[in-house]
């Protein structure tokens, strides 16, 4: 067999995982021709970055929502409430920010174990029980924020969640132009990258099925290598990486990792693939629930936090339409609609397509209007390759 035919068998049986990724980059190139290189510049980059952090956190989230064949309405206004709680907390009751974090995110899970409670346990219907929770998070934002509209937050600490970057070793003065310590991070990612794809397949051993040929493996090495590496240099010509970017990164690492490594993701895709079969082989269908709404009810009170960081106040329309662009997200990602597929990254890369496309047209001075449409259109085309792809199988 051919290098060229390796690739296209690669290609052929991959395209589910790989069809995002594709996405992104046509994206990409074409808006980096049609704003004269302006999108793909490192300030709007960076700014690419921070915009997508708040729906990333909550893609991840509802992409094992939808994973286990539910959906999460509520996320939305809750990730919005619970923001203004955070903002409250800071300015009226003068909390410290080391304890106004943990706070807010106990709350967002025992608001999820609420849904997961009407839901698992009570057998009302997600769609329903979230939409319920939509309105009554709605009501409630409405509500702390009313005698004071806007609150803004003062606190520097907090406020650098959303638009602080890690500090720079300024004692360095080499490449002066750049932030040394992003480098640095883009030279351990690709060290500790090739590092565990080399481990891995030394461990599987040479020649299984599964295994790319080695010219194949040497230029998945080279690709993901000159990506990370592209990452880094461009980020480190704007104030490098911002606390937004690490925080996504711990939450993605964290995430793929019980996905893909531990007994509870196994669960949870069992329970995806075929919730009756789950249960008879001995899992615990509604503990399953109850860990997933759980987890998505914490995500949603970081997003809020990272949402009101970013704005330096809790308004009244934060969380507004939060939760359709982490479905968009987790769909234009991979995730099925029939449940039991989708990975944590490719929700990742969903979130980072539907805020490429935004940031891209604002930049053309698209109409809002056309914005919408087609938006739309890349949600409807990403639902058609996932039914397309599922019929093939």
């Amino acid at each position: 067999m051919t290098f060229l035919q390796d690739i296209r068998k690669l290609v052929k049986e991959n395209i589910r995982d790989y069809g995002m990724f594709i996405a992104l980059g046509i994206i990409w190139l074409v808006f980096a021709v049609t704003t004269d290189g302006l999108f793909i510049s490192p300030r709007n980059l960076v700014n690419l970055v921070n915009q997508t952090g708040y729906i990333a956190v909550l893609a991840v989230g509802m992409t094992l929502v939808i994973v286990i064949r539910h959906i999460d309405l509520s996320v939305g206004f809750l990730a919005g409430f619970l923001g203004a709680v955070a903002a409250i907390a800071m300015v009226n009751w003068e909390l410290p920010v080391y304890v106004v974090i943990p706070l807010i995110m106990v709350l967002g899970i025992v608001a999820g174990l609420l849904t997961s409670f009407l839901v698992a346990v009570l057998g009302i219907p997600a769609f329903v029980a979230t939409l319920a929770g939509w309105l009554g998070y709605r009501g409630a934002l409405q509500l702390v924020t009313r005698a004071t509209g806007t609150i803004i937050i003062p606190n520097d600490s907090f406020n650098a969640l959303g638009n602080g970057f890690i500090p720079d070793l300024t004692s360095i003065t080499i490449l002066p132009e750049r932030h040394k310590v992003t480098l640095l991070l883009g030279l351990i990612s690709i060290a500790l990258y090739l590092y565990g794809q080399i481990r891995s397949r030394q461990k599987r051993g040479n020649g299984q099925v599964d295994d790319l040929s080695m010219p194949l493996f040497v230029l998945k090495l080279a690709l993901i290598s000159g990506l990370i590496g592209a990452a880094a240099w461009t980020l480190s010509g704007y104030q490098g990486l911002s606390w937004t970017a690490v925080i996504v990164l711990l939450v993605a690492l964290f995430y793929d990792f019980v996905t893909r490594k531990t007994v509870l993701g196994r669960h949870i895709y069992a329970v995806g693939g075929n919730p009756e079969a789950a249960e008879l082989s001995g899992i615990s269908v509604t503990r399953i629930t109850h860990v997933v709404f759980g987890s998505m009810g914490m995500l949603a009170a970081l997003s809020g936090m990272l949402f009101a960081a970013r704005l330096r106040s809790a308004t009244t329309t934060a969380g507004t339409l939060f939760e359709l662009d982490a479905i968009a997200a987790a769909f234009v990602g991979g995730v099925s609609a029939a449940g039991g597929v989708g990975t944590v990254v490719g929700s990742i890369i969903g979130a980072l397509v539907m805020v490429s496309l935004t940031s891209g047209m604002n930049l053309m001075g698209l109409d809002i209007s056309y914005q919408y449409i087609v938006r739309a259109l890349v949600l409807a085309a990403a639902v058609i390759f996932d039914v397309f792809t599922r019929n093939r199988e």
